[in-house]
């Protein structure tokens, strides 16, 4: 088992070639909001950007699908994040044609993020994850969608997704609780990502990332990363790169390093928000 240490970064930041041009390093759909949640698919793609993840960590290019209210709230915090509106206060089933266009020229996504979980959208959710052909990640209320996802004609293929819940959202995923025993946790972590076979980062005090076959875990962070946005940019950072490129499993490891090192660096602790996540990224992705 890997204890996850700076020297991963190396592995997925390679020196660039002088004559790279946009698209090389990946393009990230987020797929997120509500007419009352913006915030979340802002983070996911602000931590792409300079103040947020997808674009800090290296991505070229990122868009935004979200319900038009949060939409035109993410596209005002910076010119840099594409944004594609949706006409309703939520994700429905009228949208997928938009959502699977929309994911054609991209090298990954991240979804979930203030969907809410009524029916149409988690149904929705559902039916996108059967069509999409591209590597993703699954968070927030889209782990929703995979509660009673058992074998039968309508189950989905969870094997090129990463899933990043925390403790209650592990829950609703497998119906088993995990427990502040770390052992245990690991292995309980292990067997699940297995069953499914899928990748898990299961987010905590200590993370734990297994696909079954590989485990690790993550020791940066702080205990004042409970604070809203946190997971969000965690995620925009592993859609980020698995769009550069880098493996499921890999992704999800140096997301986990490169998220609780930014919240050790702000060196905030109750006035510790997502934003200032952000602000850390990139110095340490540009120190690699």
């Amino acid at each position: 088992m890997l204890t996850i240490k700076s020297s991963i970064l190396k592995k997925v930041y390679k020196p660039r070639k002088p004559w790279a041009h946009k698209g090389d390093f990946g393009r990230l759909l987020v797929i997120g909001g509500s007419k009352k949640y913006s915030g979340s698919p802002t983070f996911n793609a602000l931590a792409a950007l300079q103040t947020m993840s997808a674009y800090r960590t290296g991505t070229d290019v990122v868009e935004v699908v979200a319900p038009k209210r949060a939409a035109d709230i993410i596209a005002s915090f910076s010119p840099n994040i594409i944004t594609i509106p949706l006409e309703g206060d939520y994700i429905a089933k009228k949208h997928l044609p938009i959502l699977l266009k929309e994911s054609k020229n991209k090298t990954a996504f991240v979804i979930g993020g203030g969907i809410e979980r009524n029916k149409s959208t988690l149904e929705t959710i559902k039916y996108y994850l059967k069509k999409i052909k591209i590597l993703g990640v699954i968070d927030a209320d889209a782990i929703y969608a995979l509660k009673n996802n058992k074998n039968n004609k309508n189950k989905i293929n969870l094997s090129n997704f990463v899933i990043t819940p925390h403790a209650y959202e592990f829950f609703i995923l497998t119906g088993k609780k995990p427990n502040d025993n770390l052992k245990q946790r690991i292995k309980l972590v292990q067997e699940q990502a297995k069953k499914l076979n899928t990748t898990i980062l299961l987010k905590g005090h200590v993370d734990i990332i297994s696909n079954g076959k590989q485990t690790a875990i993550n020791k940066t962070g702080t205990p004042f990363m409970t604070k809203g946005g946190t997971g969000d940019t965690l995620a925009g950072i592993v859609g980020s790169l698995i769009a550069q490129g880098s493996s499921l499993f890999d992704s999800a490891c140096v997301a986990a390093y490169i998220n609780g090192k930014a919240g050790e660096l702000t060196r905030k602790k109750i006035s510790l928000t997502a934003s200032d996540l952000l602000e850390q990224i990139s110095k340490i992705v540009d120190e690699v």
